[in-house]
């Protein structure tokens, strides 16, 4: 049973949208103060946004029905000026959903303000009760205060170490070869701790300069460079990006090319991939009229690793009921971030793994008041509190999986955001 949270939706939301010119938001992280900040962003793209107008918080096995029940409430009951009718502009939520049912605290906020960009297309978004008057934009729009970089970062293992979680891939394989299941993907942590509370704003900057292809998020305390959209709604269409089958870069170009040949010829990176694309199709076919599923994955280059990608699209049919929340819950666990049969999977995950993985691999996103949104998975990421960082990686398992390749796999998609808690 979700467990709602004390905090109590106001009667009427007012929010404004005005477009901005262009100059005045070059860098959207510039703008970003350390007020709840949250971000969702690509390639310079996205939104940005600040405070909390409204938001809930929610837990169990009815998290996502719960928080998409309040958020119709609020959006029916608000009042809205929308000068541009942009997606990502009115009234919008960011939200973060625990991987789990159990102990599952999930969020989703409306912030006071969003800025955003698509394009040369920029605007401004304020939110608040209706009872109270809502600031002038041009106050809002400015550089915001200086931000420092982590004092002294040092980094530990968390719920397991190398060895240990090599031998905890070695039973999987076990349990995988006698018929089980068919994939389990199993995650580790690493536990960083600075001498002063990290300013999550940095390790953003960081993470959107040095993956400018991934879609860098946070929400709440988690944060990350995703490169798997979980869902996409937008005015009746449907895309998500499924990602399975990963190998190492190593900074030779081309040895790279090499590699990634190998890896699409892959039998062991072929079958995951495949467990993933199926789950993910299965999922979403319930509310598509027409889907299209690729028959062959393609190679998507990020700099420190490669992975297997495949794009479904689909025309959704049941919009007006369906929320992109509520797809984003029918996709969670996708094979990607869970297993395969599901159940089997999870159930291995937590006799296995030894951790809570909290929102690490749940979605994360934003969604509007139409419902339409973007959801990714909350991988290469972590979890922020004040001076400590938890850094999460994950690796599908499958019959043929070496226990010493995976966690070589691990370390790398560690990269990102332990390089984005440096100094340098």
């Amino acid at each position: 049973m979700s467990n709602v949270g004390d905090t109590v939706p106001p009667p009427s939301l007012v929010v404004r949208t005005v477009r901005l010119e262009p100059e005045a938001a070059a860098d959207l992280l510039d703008l970003l103060p350390d007020e709840r900040p949250v971000t969702w962003l690509r390639r310079g793209e996205g939104l940005v946004g600040w405070g909390a107008a409204a938001e809930i918080r929610t837990t169990g096995a009815t998290r996502f029905a719960d928080a998409d029940k309040w958020w119709s409430e609020v959006a029916d009951a608000s009042v809205v000026q929308d000068e541009l009718s942009e997606p990502g502009t009115g009234l919008i939520a960011f939200g973060s959903f625990a991987f789990a049912d159990e102990p599952g605290d999930s969020v989703l906020v409306a912030p006071e303000v969003v800025i955003g960009r698509r394009g040369d297309v920029v605007w401004l978004t304020t939110i608040g009760p209706r009872d109270i008057d809502l600031p002038d934009p041009a106050r809002l729009v400015g550089r915001a205060d200086e931000v420092t970089p982590p004092v002294d970062v040092r980094f530990g293992d968390g719920a397991l170490n190398g060895e240990q979680w090599m031998s905890v891939i070695s039973d999987a394989v076990r349990r995988i070869s006698s018929g089980a299941l068919e994939k389990v993907v199993l995650a580790r942590d690493l536990v960083a701790t600075a001498d002063a509370p990290i300013d999550v704003r940095w390790p953003l900057r960081r993470l959107a300069e040095d993956y400018p292809m991934c879609w860098t998020f946070h929400v709440d305390g988690i944060f990350g460079a995703t490169p798997e959209m979980l869902v996409r709604r937008e005015r009746g269409l449907v895309t998500s990006r499924v990602l399975a089958g990963t190998i190492r870069r190593t900074g030779h170009d081309e040895r790279d090319l090499a590699l990634a040949a190998a890896l699409a010829r892959s039998s062991k990176d072929l079958e995951e991939h495949e467990y993933a694309v199926r789950s993910v199709a299965d999922a979403l076919d319930p509310h598509c009229s027409s889907m299209n599923v690729p028959e062959a994955p393609f190679v998507l280059h990020l700099p420190n690793v490669m992975h297997l990608a495949t794009d479904v699209a689909g025309v959704v049919h049941d919009a007006a009921t369906v929320s992109s929340l509520r797809l984003a819950e029918s996709l969670h666990p996708s094979a990607a971030v869970g297993g395969t049969p599901t159940p089997e999977a999870t159930a291995l995950i937590d006799e296995l793994e030894g951790m809570d993985r909290g929102r690490y691999a749940g979605p994360v996103g934003w969604m509007d008041a139409a419902g339409d949104g973007e959801w990714g998975l909350a991988l290469r990421s972590a979890h922020l509190s004040g001076s400590t960082v938890r850094l999460y990686a994950g690796c599908g398992i499958v019959a043929d999986s070496d226990p010493e390749a995976e966690l070589a796999e691990a370390q790398a998609k560690f990269v990102p955001v332990r390089d984005a808690l440096s100094s340098g």
